[in-house]
């Protein structure tokens, strides 16, 4: 019965989450034909979502507002409405707690609500990132809770998120899904589904499976970033080394090297978060990962290491940081995206504002933020202004900016993402100490 709707693509599906995660994911089954009733807490999200406007940055509000239009979309804060759904998706937060411990909540409190409406023939998809066992031992208990037995009257797996914001490369569509179900039924009725807008579907033997290969691929990505991070505070340190030139002619080198940039820290919601689910998880098994919780720290201290660069090479300029201006350059975690989520930008602003007379942000992509329930809004930019600041510190390299002009005009520049390649005295590169100046071409 299920696998005839989905094969005919008349299931009904139920997404919980509509936001960076959930949002793009209905669009693509959109276009493969399905009709989605979206779930979430934030009215004013819902509101927007109904009125065919887009806050994502990955979704074209043209493309929205029409599959609204054609009632293919919708979206709630009325859990009820996803009793009419076949296959519902959990697609909400995870984050980590003040003690770095993980913060289930959002994924519980989901799992409750789909128990109340929780009928036969019904397949759900965890699709948040989380310690494996979670499907398992979190969330199939509550549904238990029907009377219903997994794998015959209702199907459970996990399939792990692999958004990336910005990448105009890979979306939903040709980003291969990997899938494990709690049941072999399970993983083959949500592979099927998935097969059905995804081009590369990967079954695993297990719910646990998908779930640490989620973590391992972020994991993988935290080390050596955090690897990286270190060699250029080492550089840094030696003074005379650049690491941007380092890793250019590391990359030469056709086999065993994959080239990791240095920056002022790791943002989104993933990268920064997974290696605290995983650490959490391996406790319970008297296994400390001290490896990658010493990852986790190296990045978290990058802010640190931006704001005492920038505190140094004022005061190496004859200004006093107390009476500088400064003016900080990108506040969205990766370029040309609007993204705030654990944006290392937004722990800079917070650790120096109080070190200089005056902190000011630009970001073409992000027109404001809050800090301690206050509005910081972006200035605008007149590049001959610049020079109305001490220092401009480049925290992301948005390609809206004029580099060339931002050089010309700033008197003194702190760049962290290497966005400024030519040569020039005033620019400090972050990972290049002040005996070293920007990387060659090559």
């Amino acid at each position: 019965m299920l696998e005839r709707l989905i094969k005919t693509k008349k299931a009904k599906i139920g997404i919980i989450g509509f936001g960076y995660v959930g949002l793009p994911l209905a669009l693509e089954l959109n276009r493969q034909g399905f009709s989605i009733i979206g779930v979430d807490i934030d009215k004013e999200r819902v509101d927007k979502i109904n009125r065919g406007i887009s806050f994502i940055d990955d979704v074209p509000q043209v493309e929205l507002a029409r599959f609204v239009k054609q009632k293919k979309l919708s979206a709630t804060t009325d859990y009820k409405k996803l009793r009419d759904a076949d296959i519902i998706i959990i697609c909400v937060p995870t984050p980590v707690n003040a003690n770095k411990e993980p913060d289930l909540g959002p994924v519980i409190n989901s799992s409750e609500n789909i128990a109340r409406v929780l009928r036969k023939n019904q397949l759900v998809i965890l699709k948040s990132t989380t310690f494996p066992e979670t499907t398992e031992k979190v969330v199939l208990p509550i549904l238990n809770q029907r009377g219903l037995k997994v794998g015959k009257d209702f199907y459970l797996a996990f399939c792990p998120e692999r958004i990336d914001p910005g990448n105009r490369r890979f979306g939903v569509a040709n980003t291969p899904a990997v899938v494990g179900g709690v049941t072999k039924r399970c993983t083959r009725i949500a592979t099927l589904f998935y097969r059905q807008f995804v081009n590369n579907v990967v079954p695993v033997s297990s719910a646990r499976t998908a779930e640490m290969t989620k973590l391992l691929e972020n994991t993988f990505r935290n080390v050596n970033i955090a690897l990286v991070n270190e060699f250029a505070q080492l550089c840094e340190r030696m003074g005379n080394i650049n690491i941007w030139e380092v890793i250019e002619a590391a990359k030469t080198k056709p086999f065993g090297f994959m080239p990791f940039y240095p920056g002022p820290g790791v943002g989104g919601h993933c990268i920064p978060v997974d290696p605290y689910y995983l650490s959490y998880k391996a406790r319970e098994y008297d296994f400390h990962t001290v490896f990658i919780e010493l990852s986790a720290r190296v990045n978290e201290e990058m802010p640190y290491f931006v704001v005492n660069k920038t505190i140094e090479e004022l005061s190496r300029s004859g200004i006093c940081p107390k009476q500088a201006k400064v003016l900080l350059l990108g506040m969205a975690f990766k370029k040309d995206i609007s993204d705030l989520r654990d944006s290392p930008a937004i722990k800079v602003y917070q650790i120096i504002k109080d070190r200089v007379a005056k902190l000011e942000y630009n970001d073409p992509h992000v027109p404001y933020f809050e800090l301690n329930g206050r509005k910081i809004r972006s200035v605008k930019i007149n590049f001959k202004s610049l020079n109305k600041y001490d220092a401009v510190v480049i925290l992301t390299d948005h390609s809206a900016y004029d580099y060339e002009k931002i050089v010309r005009y700033a008197r003194l520049i702190i760049d962290t993402r290497n966005a400024i390649k030519k040569e020039n005295r005033k620019v400090k590169k972050l990972g290049c100490g002040s005996n070293c100046f920007n990387t060659p071409s090559f």
